[in-house]
């Protein structure tokens, strides 16, 4: 899978197989079977092009890991502690990212504008001394 969502473009087994010959010995029939593989388990899709197929990753990696976490998530007895030890795991950059994230789910619609950091109106008047707020009429 990595090769497939590397090139992020349907391939041949061919192109995988060399790709890999340039770490180790593999055969093309390994290469072949894996493939076939996560065809069956619906990671990949193919489409035939002569007497071979290209294969195309139906999601991408980010999908793939966003659901492993979310199973793994999902299968806690406490998912907000499990929120907390997974948190306490990420380095500064990955809680950087995580913030991210979260503003770009969030939106530009439920941002926090400077303006709506201030007090209502509401509270303003309770937070004022009894003698600088204005009456009813204004005076």
């Amino acid at each position: 899978m990595t090769r497939v969502w590397k090139w992020n473009r349907p391939v041949t087994v061919r192109e995988v197989l060399e790709d890999l010959q340039q770490e180790r010995t593999i055969a093309y029939t390994t290469v072949m079977t894996v493939l076939d593989n996560l065809h069956q388990k619906g990671w990949v899709r193919r489409e035939a092009e002569g007497r071979a197929y290209r294969y195309e990753a139906v999601s991408t990696r980010a999908a793939y890991a966003a659901a492993l976490m979310n199973d793994a998530w999902s299968q806690s007895d406490n998912p907000a502690a499990a929120l907390v030890a997974f948190f306490g795991m990420m380095s500064e950059e990955q809680r950087q990212a995580l913030q991210d994230a979260v503003r770009i789910v969030q939106g530009p619609e439920t941002r926090q504008a400077p303006e709506a950091a201030e007090p209502r109106p509401a509270q303003a008047e309770q937070q004022e001394s009894p003698g600088s707020a204005e009456d009813a009429d204004g005076r």
